[in-house]
């Protein structure tokens, strides 16, 4: 079977510097993939190599594939089609990524309006207040014009998953999503993503450095340090018969 994602000897370079070196794995529709390691290790650029956001400092090298197609090779625009539409991304503070001036049900319908422009404005509203109710934000069509700080921390990460979530994407990549929340928040957000991406299918690289929390949601688990893929398994191999010194460190 050919996999939804697949990442093929990604290199990723600043000046001459390595930060990431020869990483290889692949993602399968449906599938959620828990990606672990220390602050400095790669996760986190190697999720924004693969939706080529990272600057033109970088250097990056060997392949991205996504239903084979290889986004490295692709142009701007034609990466458009894909970043946000069939790939989308959860970013580790809400705070941060959330226009603090705008208010939520306006910065959801612009990540709907730019891949679906033929919609019409009835439309675009009815699937914000459903990609909200989706999240188990309360009361959503009463909340569309509050701004950012008008909500909790979790409501927050919930907004950013619904914004993340609003164009049905196929594969969505979750950055550290509950590093910034108390435990509380951190378990019920956890849940919300378990719920959605069997709900709709969805494909999960979920990225973090707690093992903990990767164990309640991956099926696969991959680790890395210092820019190197260590070990990878299913998550009773990584947990139960880790094979490196450094994820038995880790655990």
């Amino acid at each position: 079977m050919v996999p939804l994602l697949e990442v093929d000897r990604l290199s990723i370079y600043f000046r001459d510097r390595a930060a990431v070196r020869d990483l290889n794995f692949s993602i399968q529709e449906g599938e959620v993939l828990g990606l672990v390691g220390e602050s400095g290790s790669g996760k986190s650029i190697s999720s924004l190599a693969i939706l080529r956001l990272l600057d033109a400092a970088a250097r990056v090298e060997g392949a991205i594939r996504f239903e084979g197609e290889d986004l490295l090779r692709l142009s701007p625009r034609e990466m458009r089609r894909y970043r946000g539409r069939k790939i989308a991304m959860i970013f580790q503070e809400p705070m941060t990524a959330l226009n603090p001036v705008m208010p939520i049900g306006r910065q959801i319908a612009e990540a709907l309006e730019t891949h679906q422009p033929e919609l019409g404005r009835k439309q675009v509203r009815q699937a914000v207040i459903e990609a909200l109710d989706a999240v188990a934000l309360p009361e959503p069509e009463s909340r569309l014009r509050d701004y950012p700080h008008q909500f909790s921390g979790g409501q927050r990460q919930r907004i950013l998953i619904a914004m993340a979530l609003v164009n049905r994407p196929l594969l969505l990549i979750a950055d550290e999503p509950t590093t910034a929340l108390d435990v509380t928040v951190q378990a019920q957000i956890l849940e919300l993503l378990k719920d959605l991406q069997q709900r709709f299918r969805l494909s999960l690289l979920f990225i973090s450095h707690d093992l903990a929390v990767v164990a309640q949601i991956a099926g696969r688990v991959a680790v890395m340090r210092q820019g190197l893929l260590l070990e990878m398994g299913t998550r009773d191999q990584v947990f139960l018969q880790p094979g490196h010194p450094y994820t038995q460190s880790l655990l």
